[in-house]
């Protein structure tokens, strides 16, 4: 019988809640949750997210929200083009804002960790952890730690349960998340980070270069397949 405690992991497949579930991998029972939002990459996040918890021995479930496509015009989730930017315009800031308003999808990641609360309750666990970075954060004020202070002084209002998000990679940026899964032993190349959704990455939107940025910074080998 398992003795760990338990935990949900929001989990997409990609490079930010891959290191973050392996991080906690020897520590918690986890329970990944993905979601089929219909966005454009959901048939990739969600093989390589299965593919991920067969290998790290987790349980996995896959939600479909398809009422969340409906809401906004996303380019995540709609026809709309979804931007690219070059390596040396991703510290933009500027420029940054406004491909972040581009993708963003309507309070995506407080539905998220609001189901995924739900989960931690029915199961008795004690985590839910996420993969929320200072980088991501930058534009994306619901990776910031901001929300996590006020998401878990949310939990611990109003939930009957001692429940806590943990966000292991909340003051890192992309270099440093390789870093700390190539520490970890993370599957990093099994990871899908590709806005687009085609086999191989495109390597040409924002969540691709940033990708892209990480590895070389890191000097971690980049094993992901790019188009371009």
């Amino acid at each position: 019988m398992n003795s760990k405690p338990k935990a949900i992991s929001l989990f997409s497949g990609g490079l930010d809640s891959t290191v973050a579930t392996a991080y906690f991998k020897d520590q918690h029972q986890i329970h990944a949750v993905t979601f089929n939002y219909g966005q454009k990459s959901a048939e990739m996040e969600i093989k390589s997210s299965q593919v991920i918890c067969e290998i790290m021995g987790m349980e996995h479930t896959v939600i479909e929200l398809p009422w969340l496509a409906a809401l906004g015009n996303s380019a995540l989730t709609s026809q709309e083009e979804v931007p690219q930017l070059g390596m040396d315009q991703l510290d933009d800031k500027e420029l940054c804002d406004q491909t972040a308003r581009k993708v963003w999808v309507p309070g995506r990641n407080i539905v998220f960790t609001a189901i995924a609360t739900s989960f931690a309750e029915a199961e008795g666990a004690s985590a839910i952890i996420v993969g929320w970075d200072e980088e991501e954060a930058v534009t994306f004020p619901d990776n910031s730690q901001e929300f996590l202070e006020a998401f878990n002084q949310v939990l611990e209002v109003g939930s009957l349960d001692e429940i806590e998000i943990k966000a292991p990679l909340i003051n890192l940026n992309k270099t440093e998340i390789v870093e700390l899964g190539d520490e970890v032993e993370a599957p990093l190349p099994l990871s899908y980070s590709c806005y687009l959704g085609g086999e191989e990455h495109c390597g040409t939107c924002e969540s691709c270069m940033r990708r892209r940025r990480a590895f070389y910074k890191s000097g971690v080998v980049d094993y992901t397949r790019y188009l371009d």
